[in-house]
């Protein structure tokens, strides 16, 4: 059996396959890459929603490679990041940085990312098709992330293109490359921010690590690394998305027109339709479990498939319908437990603060390509368009 995961018409709709999958069991041994190698992958919303939490599953990669031989090159700051450590790594690196994304710092940024968006569609054409992911879904995050951060203006073309190129679907040595080139970024703008210190979030984790001590410096690059991919890469997939999934649902798009209260409301069945993140980072076991009936031996990868999960129909009924009245709080976007994404809350404002303003500001923004011309990213773990050609 190949890997189903890398076939050219999983990125352009990996859902029949989720549902293939599926249906012979919520969780199964599949082929990954080449040599042999295989994951356990988890499709089922109940199966997924308990590994996202068990213990068991490790994240911290480094123990699992430590001693193998490695054909790549990844930088550490990538491959050691926050998101590969375990309690209690986890929880002191992840307190250090989640107060900048609390629901109360990003209500003080709304009037900000507004304005952005505002000047950005300012900029539209009138006639024409215009797309929506160069022109809105790529560089509003961007833009927030690095303002966040403090990355200079000078940079952020760079940065966006090596976020997207460490994503790169059977291209290791472009993603290992790129690793390597934002990590390179992210220790200058270090260096340059304790030469001449701001008020940015960098600067904030600066004066933890030469402060107290309490970060390293591969820590402290690491982090910033991660916020930077992190803090816009899922955004820039789910405004495209959820975009797409309105203009092809005229109904819907309408109902949110005149009723724009409920807008909040429909950005989690919008995360649910079409989940930016199609399958989460590696996990793997450190001992034996049954997971949804299946027996998974200990020191094996583990790949938990939010997409997947949130199409489950045992948890949601007709879940390849939108459907904005459904109550779909608990989907599994942005993960669960400890690792659950933290920087949801921004995301989140950002994604709806933007389709906002598309939806009221043209109104009869429609598709400009028929569905079949569309061109996805060849990643599985993100879920994202290369672009988004519309007529406003």
């Amino acid at each position: 059996m190949s890997d189903p995961l890398q076939d050219p018409r999983f990125f352009a709709n990996p859902y029949p396959t989720y549902a293939k999958l599926r249906g012979a069991a919520p969780v199964q041994k599949v082929p990954t890459g080449s040599g042999g190698r295989y994951s356990y992958l988890v499709t089922g919303y109940a199966e997924a929603r308990e590994a996202f939490a068990d213990p068991r599953l490790s994240k911290n990669t480094a123990r699992f490679f430590a001693g193998q031989p490695s054909r790549r090159d990844i930088h550490p700051a990538v491959s050691q990041s926050m998101l590969a450590t375990d309690p209690p790594e986890h929880a002191r690196l992840r307190t250090l940085v989640t107060r900048a994304f609390t629901t109360g710092a990003v209500a003080r940024m709304r009037p900000y990312i507004t304005g952005l968006v505002d000047t950005m569609l300012d900029e539209w054409p009138r006639h024409g098709p215009v797309d929506l992911v160069a022109s809105l879904a790529v560089p509003l995050p961007v833009t927030v992330i690095c303002q966040l951060l403090g990355v200079p203006e000078a940079d952020r073309k760079s940065v966006r293109e090596w976020s997207s190129e460490l994503f790169a679907a059977g291209e290791p040595q472009r993603a290992d490359a790129a690793s390597h080139a934002i990590a390179g970024c992210m220790t200058d703008l270090i260096a340059a921010k304790r030469a001449r210190p701001g008020e940015g979030l960098i600067d904030d984790l600066i004066a933890v690590r030469d402060g107290d001590d309490r970060l390293t410096e591969p820590e402290l690059v690491s982090l910033a690394v991660l916020l930077l991919v992190a803090g816009h890469e899922t955004t820039t997939n789910f405004i495209g998305n959820a975009a797409l999934a309105l203009v092809q649902h005229p109904d819907s798009l309408r109902r949110l027109r005149e009723e724009p209260e409920l807008l909040g409301g429909a950005i989690d069945e919008l995360l649910r339709y079409d989940s930016p993140v199609g399958i989460a980072t590696f996990r793997y076991s450190t001992e034996a479990l049954t997971l949804g009936g299946t027996e998974i031996p200990a020191g094996v990868p583990v790949l938990i498939a939010p997409g997947a999960a949130n199409r489950d129909p045992a948890r949601f009924s007709e879940p390849d319908r939108l459907d904005l009245d459904r109550d779909t709080r608990a989907q599994l976007a942005f993960g669960h437990g400890i690792h659950r994404c933290l920087g949801a809350p921004l995301a989140r404002a950002e994604a709806e603060i933007a389709l906002r303003a598309l939806i009221t500001r043209f109104p009869g923004v429609r598709p400009a390509v028929p569905a079949e011309e569309l061109r996805w990213r060849h990643t599985r773990l993100m879920r994202g368009l290369e672009s988004l050609p519309l007529l406003v």
